[in-house]
């Protein structure tokens, strides 16, 4: 069972598409990137995973090739890309129940994604960034990312 995180009293509607939000392993090359991204993710480093709202998504366009990795340790600008993603259940780990959206959940994001940038840039425009607006967008909660648990 996914772990719960309870949001602001003020925000929450009965009723609304629950929102969910998930770290998951950075994507790498194969061999010791991928091996490095994995050990930061077990350690929990916030700073190195990557975070969705379920079940939309904010990557390079081509995360495991080793130019978007120097883009992104170079601080550069790379292509994103936005993805929808068919998921069989909400993952049991490192996911959280962050609130209910105040309209039809796939519509309002549908429409923000229209809207979003594709530029991704580590720390500026990246996947951080992009679940704490399309959180705030569906829910009115706003940098869920800075209140979910550290464990």
């Amino acid at each position: 069972m996914a772990s719960l995180f309870t949001p602001s009293p003020t925000t929450t509607s009965a009723g609304g598409d629950a929102v969910y939000v998930a770290a998951v392993p950075l994507k790498a090359a194969a061999g010791p990137p991928q091996l490095i991204m994995s050990m930061a993710y077990s350690l929990n480093l916030s700073y190195l995973q990557h975070f969705m709202v379920i079940v939309f998504d904010f990557q390079p366009r081509n995360p495991e090739s080793i130019e978007a990795a120097i883009s992104v340790l170079s601080g550069n600008l790379i292509p994103g890309v936005v993805l929808e993603r068919r998921l069989k259940k909400v993952p049991r780990q490192r996911c959280w129940l962050v609130g209910s959206c105040k309209g039809n959940a796939m519509e309002m994001a549908i429409d923000f994604n229209n809207s979003w940038g594709t530029d991704l840039r580590v720390g500026v425009h990246d996947c951080r960034n992009y679940t704490n607006e399309l959180v705030q967008h569906l829910t009115g909660e706003i940098q869920i990312l800075e209140r979910l648990p550290r464990s």
